[in-house]
């Protein structure tokens, strides 16, 4: 795991609650993020945080190739919104805030050298843009959420407060 991986992690664990299994909840029994519905072989109710650290480095950082993306800050808002929104979702997301300013990629879920370049051009031009296009985009899927279902609206503060204020650092 790499150092960026790690200060990643540490920093999206803290929006991940310990165990829950509410009903409300789409994803169903959960621990640190990790959902029964995405692992159903999985034991959540005693996963541990190195378990936890493991998968979203596989399952996550690893196949999203953000050891590629050579800005830490959009790394880091991609990782979280995979963490939240699932790895396709996360993609398309960036794949839309990239089209938004102008770099034509397929949104096809896919992330293929055309949007890791696309994400690293806009990362040395005009960083703060992709950010708040990425964050622009990911409120947006939150607000569909809420829209076609009214009783994940109890979730949507805590999915506003992943929607952070670009930083440098």
């Amino acid at each position: 795991m790499t150092k960026s991986y790690l200060d990643a992690f540490n920093a999206v664990i803290g929006y991940e609650g310990g165990y829950t299994n509410d009903s409300s909840d789409r994803g169903g029994e959960t621990k640190y993020g990790i959902s029964k519905r995405s692992y159903p072989n999985r034991d959540i109710a005693n996963l541990t945080l190195e378990d936890a650290k493991a998968i979203y480095y596989v399952d996550f950082w690893h196949q999203l190739r953000l050891d590629e993306v050579t800005d830490y800050q959009i790394a880091l808002e991609i990782f979280d919104t995979a963490v939240n929104c699932g790895v396709n979702t996360a993609v398309i997301i960036a794949q839309k805030a990239l089209s938004f300013l102008g770099t034509k990629t397929a949104t096809d879920g896919i992330i293929g050298s055309k949007t890791i370049d696309g994400l690293n051009s806009w990362s040395s031009h005009d960083p703060e843009a992709l950010h708040k296009a990425l964050n622009g985009y990911q409120f947006m899927h939150y607000e569909r959420i809420v829209m076609n279902n009214p009783s994940q609206l109890k979730f949507a503060r805590g999915w506003l407060k992943r929607i952070q204020s670009y930083r440098r650092g």
